[in-house]
């Protein structure tokens, strides 16, 4: 598929990769958005939250909806597309990744950028539950690429799942690490690393035999943290063999239901592999929309209403035409 020509042109202050950043991520609000929880027991007796919103009318359609690195259901990046979706007639739901609802996960294993076992069982357990017949996915930055890499691994596809819309995705990890550890991007790989190792934290109190003070003490970037807990706890070599087999760079190909995803070319947490024109070319279902501003997951528009959440639903609606 064509690389789709953008629209978006912000006003000049959000024209800077990093003030877009920044203000979206400390700054903007969301109100207005009801959820209401439901926790589902996984298949290992772990858990998972899940913060749904409803449309005012009945429907049949439903926005699954996956947040980035550290985040949670109700960030507000999360919470405009929830917002957009219930105004637009449809019900979503809003995905917390392991340990990210506000609680310690029970099990060792926590989330990743490749984990979409978690996802999967989401979706059955959605399919099983509630009687949607078109069931959107919509990712940011991690929660992107593991919607990207299980749209291409996945073999059988269930039925409902029409569409995706995946914004500021790392698809290639290494490249994305090796931005984010560069000095433009130290104010937020100190963030990171602070939060990650607080969850560290957390789960030494669980499994103390496995996390040890030495461990949490020798983490001081962010691969290091991939090397000391990511990778051991899910079952890779090391981090550069996490970033590998999770990036979804690698499952673009394989898409096979109509995907959009929106990499801005001001993103500072994003290497040149992240730009995947060709992959885009070579499949007709992944469209590639490249604005030349946005920075990560900072596509400030208009009237509290972010340009992808605007793009989201003209895109699905375009799909949805199609059926």
């Amino acid at each position: 598929m064509p690389i789709l020509t953008t629209t978006y042109k912000p006003n000049l202050l959000f024209r800077n990769g990093h003030i877009a950043t920044i203000y979206s991520g400390l700054w903007r609000r969301v109100k207005g958005v009801n959820q209401k929880r439901e926790r589902i027991v996984l298949p290992d007796q772990d858990f998972l939250d899940l913060d749904w919103s409803f449309s005012t009318k009945k429907t049949n359609q439903l926005l699954i909806v996956l947040h980035g690195l550290e985040g949670n259901g109700n960030r507000h990046y999360v919470l405009g597309s929830a917002k957009i979706a219930n105004q637009n007639t449809m019900d979503a739901v809003c995905v917390n990744f392991r340990g990210c609802s506000g609680e310690v996960n029970k099990s060792f294993q926590s989330y990743h950028s490749g984990k979409t076992d978690d996802l999967a069982y989401v979706i059955n357990h959605i399919t099983t539950h509630y009687h949607y017949d078109t069931i959107y996915l919509n990712g940011f930055s991690l929660g992107g690429n593991v919607i990207l890499k299980y749209l291409g691994e996945t073999e059988d596809i269930p039925k409902q799942i029409k569409a995706a819309v995946a914004v500021s995705v790392p698809v290639y990890l290494k490249g994305s690490l090796q931005r984010l550890m560069a000095l433009d991007n130290k104010m937020y790989s100190i963030k990171f690393l602070r939060d990650l190792k607080q969850k560290l934290k957390e789960k030494q109190v669980l499994y103390p035999e496995k996390i040890s003070n030495y461990i949490i003490k020798s983490v001081k970037t962010l691969k290091d943290f991939d090397d000391a807990y990511t990778s051991k706890a899910h079952g890779f070599k090391d981090a550069y063999d996490y970033y590998e087999k999770s990036s979804s760079l690698q499952f673009l190909n394989q898409i096979s239901v109509p995907t959009l995803l929106i990499n801005a070319l001001n993103d500072s947490f994003l290497s040149k592999e992240c730009y995947p024109i060709e992959e885009a070319k070579n499949n007709p279902n992944l469209f590639l929309e490249l604005p030349k501003y946005g920075g990560h997951v900072g596509f400030h528009y208009k009237n509290n209403i972010y340009y992808t959440e605007s793009r989201m639903i003209s895109f699905l609606n375009q799909i949805s035409n199609s059926f």
